[in-house]
């Protein structure tokens, strides 16, 4: 009878160290996501001085995040039209764009929250990378709260999902308040399309389709008025016109 095979790696402080030395953009990336959290709290609550700075370092952190993990999956930088194509499938880039939009903007609660759940989700998972360099049983607190994150991770996907898509109608509203301008909808509209056919999420479509459904299941009610089914229906006719095509994978 064979004994169970046991994990004889060495672990420890050195061990951390030297993971952290020949991961340097991985540890970028972490450094980075921590830093959008930890702005996005100055943000909420002022603690770290002016929370409209906090605001915009939060979205530029992002911004960081978003560069790297395109250095990452796509490091040949080139100049023609194959290049820009890979580029604007990837989510990074999807991301990017969406900070360019909102730096320009005047601070808006709803636009930090897709960022802010996308650095606690994947900030998450590497840290427990780098907690595993330790030893399997340290620091079991952290690891206790890393475990609900991502146990929670597909309600926090949705969640992301339908705050990608409610700040294209929420735009327009901010622009009677002078939070955005004309152009805002419009590059939102850009953003949520490069969302709705990304390939490696599919919670923009899958929140899309249900948002659908919900409309659908809304307007066949019985107690529903004719001229509320009239306006759900032309509604959702409208929409599904703006829905880019989505290339089968």
């Amino acid at each position: 009878m064979t004994e169970p095979t046991t994990d004889q790696r060495p672990r420890g402080w050195l061990v951390l160290k030297h993971h952290l030395l020949t991961h340097k953009i991985d540890v970028a990336l972490w450094a980075t996501r921590l830093a959008t959290m930890v702005f996005t709290i100055g943000y909420i609550l002022p603690v770290l001085g002016n929370p409209h700075n906090s605001y915009y370092k939060a979205l530029m952190a992002n911004a960081a995040t978003s560069a790297l993990r395109l250095h990452q999956r796509l490091p040949q930088v080139q100049f023609n039209r194959q290049f820009l194509s890979l580029f604007l499938l990837e989510d990074a880039a999807h991301y990017l764009f969406f900070s360019m939009i909102f730096l320009y903007t005047a601070p808006i609660t709803l636009a930090l929250a897709p960022v802010v759940l996308f650095a606690l989700l994947h900030s998450a998972s590497y840290s427990l990378t780098l907690l595993d360099t330790l030893g399997q049983n340290s620091w079991w607190g952290a690891r206790l709260l890393i475990s609900l994150v991502e146990f929670q991770s597909r309600n926090i996907l949705r969640m992301v999902a339908f705050n990608e898509i409610f700040l294209l109608p929420f735009s327009v509203l901010m622009i009677f308040t002078g939070k955005t301008s004309l152009v805002t909808p419009f590059l939102c509209y850009r953003f949520l399309g490069l969302r709705y056919t990304s390939r490696r999420n599919p919670y923009c479509r899958i929140m899309c389709h249900e948002l659908r459904l919900s409309m659908e299941a809304l307007a066949y009610n019985p107690k529903c008025p004719t001229f509320a089914k009239n306006v759900i229906y032309k509604a959702i006719t409208f929409v599904s016109s703006l829905a880019p095509v989505v290339e089968a994978q």
